[in-house]
């Protein structure tokens, strides 16, 4: 994958080898290992986290953090993709007569608060709606390649693209008509609505991928990669590694196979209206 040289977003915000402040008691030892077990299984972080007001999400104390060099490279990488995505979807939305804004990426070590609540790096990367920011631990990159067996430049670059995705969808409302779903329906119901919700990231990961691939920085099986990255976490692949079996009713983003699925769709389509994964009747 070629880019290095390559423009790098100026909406990052670097809180890497900063503590967060404790927000309201935060989730104690107890509560941190439920999100950790929650989010492997599938589940987005935030539902666990709550809403917490956004001004009451307090700053960093700094520290003397000094990033190794091979770090560095990954930030830039990270940044570099966000800028792609902005020129992507900065352009899709243009051709669909709305107006992209663009989020903030936050780069952090080890814990972070968000306007989604606090969150460690086990939590994985995340998008939160409530401040508009994807958060991420660089060292999610080695997980990928390491406990996930999802190696490559483009695996990491599909994470960031999944959470821009959501990100889309907060903009064009889809997330907050999921959202208020959540005490009105059964919990299987809003389940489906989560899977449904997680699959059209995964498009839009597609997308992207098929407009950068327009640009020629894509090398031969760059794809490949991200597709091996959505199959490594699919919620029956995740829960059969965490538990032995798995149960389809507690599936919240979506199996290997439909991941990859929605993600080749995008790549081939490469526009909004094919995504429309609510109304899917076959997933």
């Amino acid at each position: 994958m070629e880019w290095k040289g390559r423009r790098k977003s100026e909406n990052v915000e670097d809180r890497r080898g900063k503590s967060p402040a404790v927000i309201g008691g935060g989730l104690g030892g107890i509560g941190i290992i439920i999100v950790i077990i929650y989010t492997l299984l599938g589940g987005n972080p935030s539902d666990i986290l709550g809403g917490t007001d956004p001004t009451q999400v307090k700053t960093e104390t700094a520290s003397n953090y000094k990033p190794t060099a091979e770090e560095e490279e990954i930030a830039d990488f990270v940044q570099v993709i966000l800028a792609d995505t902005e020129d992507v979807w900065a352009s899709v939305f243009t051709e669909n007569n709305l107006e992209y804004k663009n989020p903030t990426l936050v780069l952090y070590t080890n814990s972070v608060s968000s306007a989604c609540g606090n969150a460690t790096a086990a939590v994985g990367p995340f998008y939160c709606p409530g401040d508009q920011k994807l958060y991420i631990d660089l060292s999610f990159y080695d997980e990928l390649r390491t406990q996930y067996k999802a190696p490559g430049d483009f695996a990491m670059a599909y994470v960031v693209a999944h959470e821009v995705g959501h990100h889309v969808q907060t903009l064009l409302g889809t997330s907050q008509k999921v959202n208020n779903q959540r005490n009105k329906i059964s919990q299987k119901a809003y389940n489906d609505l989560s899977v449904r919700l997680e699959l059209q990231a995964d498009y839009y990961a597609g997308v992207f991928a098929k407009h950068v691939q327009g640009e020629g920085y894509l090398d031969r099986g760059d794809f490949q990669e991200a597709l091996t990255a959505a199959q490594a976490i699919g919620d029956d692949t995740l829960q059969k590694k965490a538990q032995g079996y798995a149960v389809p009713d507690s599936f919240t983003h979506g199996t290997s196979k439909q991941r990859m699925t929605w993600l080749e769709k995008g790549y081939e389509y490469g526009d909004i209206q094919h995504g429309d994964t609510f109304k899917a009747s076959n997933l």
